[in-house]
Formats: C-alpha cells, sequence, structure tokens
C-alpha cells in the first residue's frame, strides 16, 4: 500500500475507505508515509499511509 498515497499533497481532498462517515478531508502534510488530514466530520487524524490507502476526491 502506499502508492497512491506518495501522491497526496496539502490542500488535496480525500476519503478513508473505512469510514466514509467521516466525509471528505482535506490534507494538512504527508511527511514519511504519515499522513495528516482535517475531515469535516471528526476534525484531524493522522493516517499510517502504510496500512491506509486514502482515496483522493476529485469532485467534492
Amino acid at each position: 500500500m502506499g502508492d497512491l498515497n506518495s501522491i497526496l499533497e496539502p490542500g488535496m481532498l480525500v476519503r478513508h475507505p473505512d469510514r466514509p462517515d467521516w466525509g471528505v478531508g482535506q490534507v494538512q502534510s504527508n511527511v514519511a508515509g504519515r499522513i495528516t488530514v482535517n475531515f469535516r466530520e471528526v476534525g484531524k487524524v493522522l493516517i499510517d499511509g502504510t496500512r491506509v490507502e486514502l482515496l483522493p476526491v476529485l469532485d467534492p
């Protein structure tokens, strides 16, 4: 995992594949596979990019 995560940059919109209830999140940082995302419904979450492949949102 993590190939898609490697292209994520601050400002990009994503969804967590296992937590659709979190809504759309905005990437805050992506450093060494640790991705900080601010989700509309739950706030700021640190994601382990080696375990979860976030889904880019092209049309929010």
